[in-house]
């Protein structure tokens, strides 16, 4: 019953464009689509670059360029295009096509050849491979037009050449994900809590996104609907993936709390493909005629692609969604996540986040159990869950905040780490994690940006490609890591605030 709506990142597309012009001759022009072509086959064979790196004829004319740029802005396939001016390109030629281009853009700073041949060289050689020049005057024209692109510099074939492209990939699948997401929230924000609110009207200017309400009964209606047969069945999917406890078993005192919480799922998940959503809220304080909250179905549909924020965060649903499909293919998971507590023992300073229920899966690869307890708020059944830790590693934990003048987003680099002791009485998924650069530093930075309580964990991809995304999306981006200090910190988010406030239109 469990359909995943992760993408096939092979299904994306980029365009490779190279430019040139007319004035070096059949021969000349002929060595360029050859040579460019070779470079587009080396970066579509690399194995860290997920998605399908597409030729185009090389452009030699300003038509040329737009014709380009539109067609590329209007295939759905087409996630953002690759520029290397393998010759000379005069800028000029490209105001046009910039202009009509609404893909992300990344300015491969290359050439043919690794080391040049010192004996070959004549001029011939120089009108062919003047890279490291066109691209200067192609850096140029994107810098006078305010064109949002990331820079690559070196030779296709260098392995740290390749990890930034495929960064950037995953950034720009992401951001073709936030472009064309659907957002349902059932019911409306937790009350008087102040970060889980924002503008919705800005974020689907800013992200694409489109944010709307739909009625908690309206849900609830969809789970009610459900059929026992498909509830037969999705019931035995969870005792086949899952160690389900006695209680929750066929003939278990409990069994018929597990039905509704597949009840629950079959209905959420009817609800989301008939409206095409990839993301949604709920809140514990609405649930109408539902018994639960949903605390199964949602870890599911979140391990599944989906992006969920809790009571009614729908900022934090954009970026689980959107992290789920820049992770896809690689090992890891997406997650709703929220600090909880600390342990503050000196120098073993570490924090356990978790939430009510709603974590994903996606984060361990150890068999959930699956049980059922009190939840002690909303005033409705014990909800059934999934209960495990996350895997040990590398991590990146990402909040989105509303700044009234612009969204900040908030990463911060963290490591996984093992559980101290079992946790017998925390029956809920969830994680413990060491900050960087240190926890002190972590969480001084972390409220000096007034970053949200309220997060998405990425076990699959870095900091670098949240980076990539809030280029491509011009939004704020404050990162902690090994290199922060408080008093830098503090220097750029004054920095970044008189910035994003000149830089609003009039």
């Amino acid at each position: 019953m469990s359909t995943s709506i992760i993408p096939d990142l092979s299904t994306k597309v980029v365009w490779f464009l190279t430019g040139s012009q007319d004035l070096y001759g059949e021969e000349t022009l002929r060595q360029v689509a050859e040579q460019s072509q070779e470079v587009a086959a080396s970066l579509g064979a690399a194995a860290g670059i997920p998605v399908t790196i597409r030729w185009m004829p090389v452009l030699k004319s300003s038509d040329a360029i737009r014709r380009a740029m539109i067609d590329a802005s209007s295939d759905a396939s087409v996630i953002g295009v690759i520029t290397w001016m393998h010759t000379f390109s005069p800028s000029k030629m490209w105001i046009h096509g910039l202009s009509s281009l609404t893909k992300p853009l990344l300015h491969l700073h290359t050439q043919a050849n690794v080391a040049l041949p010192w004996g070959e060289i004549d001029f011939d050689f120089m009108n062919l491979n003047q890279a490291a020049h066109g691209d200067r005057e192609h850096g140029y024209i994107l810098s006078r037009m305010s064109i949002a692109r990331k820079t690559v510099v070196g030779h296709a074939s260098n392995p740290a050449v390749v990890v930034q492209i495929a960064d950037w990939t995953r950034a720009a699948a992401g951001w073709d994900a936030a472009q064309n997401m659907k957002l349902a929230r059932f019911g409306d924000n937790m009350r008087f809590v102040a970060v889980t609110e924002g503008d919705k009207t800005e974020a689907e200017i800013r992200f694409g996104v489109q944010v709307n309400t739909w009625g908690v009964n309206e849900l609830a209606d969809a789970v009610h609907a459900a059929s026992e047969a498909d509830i037969d069945t999705l019931v035995a999917e969870y005792e086949q993936q899952y160690d389900v406890v006695a209680e929750l078993r066929k003939g278990g005192a409990r069994h018929d709390s597990l039905r509704y919480g597949a009840a629950i799922e079959l209905g959420l998940r009817s609800f989301l493909e008939a409206g095409g959503f990839s993301a949604f809220t709920t809140s514990f304080e609405d649930l109408g005629a539902l018994r639960q909250l949903p605390g199964l179905a949602v870890q599911r549909l979140m391990a599944d692609g989906y992006g969920f924020g809790a009571e009614g965060d729908w900022k934090t649903a954009i970026m689980v969604r959107v992290a789920s499909v820049m992770g896809a293919g690689l090992p890891g998971g997406a997650s709703l996540m929220e600090d909880y507590t600390y342990h503050l023992t000196p120098g073993e300073e570490k924090i356990l986040g978790a939430h009510m229920l709603e974590v994903s899966p996606s984060l361990s690869s150890e068999r959930a159990s699956l049980e059922i307890h009190p939840l002690g708020i909303g005033g409705k059944e014990d909800p059934v869950r999934l209960v495990f830790t996350a895997d040990s590693g590398p991590a990146v934990v990402v909040a989105m905040s509303d700044m009234r003048d612009r969204f900040r987003l908030v990463a911060n680099v963290v490591e996984n780490v093992p559980l101290d002791a079992p946790l017998p009485n925390l029956p809920v998924g969830r994680a413990v994690w060491k900050p960087a650069p240190d926890f002190a530093t972590s969480a001084a930075a972390w409220l000096t940006a007034g970053a949200a309580h309220h997060t998405v964990m990425s076990t699959q991809v870095g900091v670098e490609v949240f980076r990539d995304f809030a280029d491509m999306a011009s939004t704020e981006l404050l990162v902690i890591d090994e290199d922060t200090t408080i008093r830098g910190f503090q220097k750029e988010v004054r920095w970044n605030a008189a910035y994003y406030r000149l830089n609003q239109a009039l």
